[in-house]
C-alpha cells in the first residue's frame, strides 16, 4: 500500500510544480527551504508533507522523461 495524502497536499504540490517547473528537485531538505520562500505553510508538518510529495512528483517526472 502507498502513502495516504490529502487532496490539499496533492493540489498545492501540483500547483507549485506547474508554476515553478525548474525550481524543485529530489532533495527533500532543499525543497523545504524553497517552500518557505514560495509558500506560506501553516505548520512544519504541512510543509514537510508537501515537500515530500513534491520529491515524489519530481522523481516520477524524471522517470517519464528518461
Amino acid at each position: 500500500m502507498g502513502k495516504v495524502r490529502t487532496l490539499l497536499i496533492k493540489k498545492v504540490s501540483k500547483e507549485l510544480i506547474n508554476k515553478y517547473p525548474d525550481v524543485f528537485s529530489t532533495d527533500f531538505d532543499e525543497n523545504k527551504k524553497l517552500l518557505d520562500k514560495y509558500l506560506e505553510a501553516d505548520s512544519k508538518h504541512l510543509r514537510n508533507r508537501i515537500s515530500g510529495y513534491i520529491v515524489n512528483l519530481v522523481k516520477i517526472k524524471s522517470r517519464e522523461q528518461a
